[in-house]
């Protein structure tokens, strides 16, 4: 006679968190103006504005664009203005900062629409490696949002977790 095979894990309760399911598909690409500086140090507003005029906006379309100057250089605030002026109408999101900065930025927003209610007491596991980029960031703020509802949280695979919340018990 045959064993009937049980699966503790999906008997247990334990809700898993993907984060990947959580990436946004798209295009990222950076749009750094260190090369538009003057000897690789100053912003000149004519030679920025022309660098404006001339740009193929078109390649930046449905994209998600991070802006920012890889110099160590000032650089007014009005440029990176004028650069997201530009974008607004065509990227898919223009944030201000690098790859990883876009890459948090699109998973705080994509995050901030859980419903952390739905968690309620919840013993809840936040999947770790997978094949995308997933920045800390999120696994952070995944946290900050689950913890108040939560009864307990675990980073890992089911199978094999690591502890990192669990609600005291009122008496």
């Amino acid at each position: 006679m045959e064993k009937e095979l049980i699966n503790k894990v999906q008997e247990s309760g334990i809700v898993t968190i993907d984060l990947e399911e959580f990436y946004s598909d798209g295009e990222r690409t950076l749009l750094d103006i260190k090369d538009v500086l003057f000897q690789g140090q100053i912003l000149r507003e004519k030679d920025f504005r022309e660098f404006i005029k001339n740009e193929d906006w078109r390649k930046y379309l449905n994209k998600y664009v991070a802006v920012n100057c890889s110099a160590d250089a000032i650089v007014p605030t009005w440029a990176f203005m004028l650069l997201a002026v530009h974008l607004e109408p065509i990227a898919k999101k223009i944030v201000f900062g690098n790859l990883e900065a876009l890459e948090t930025a699109l998973y705080l927003e994509r995050l901030q629409k859980i419903v952390p209610e739905h968690f309620k007491d919840s013993r809840i596991v936040i999947k770790g490696c997978g094949k995308l980029p997933v920045p800390k960031s999120a696994y952070v703020e995944i946290t900050r949002i689950l913890r108040p509802f939560a009864k307990s949280i675990m980073y890992g695979e089911p199978c094999s977790t690591v502890p990192l919340y669990k609600r005291k018990e009122e008496s």
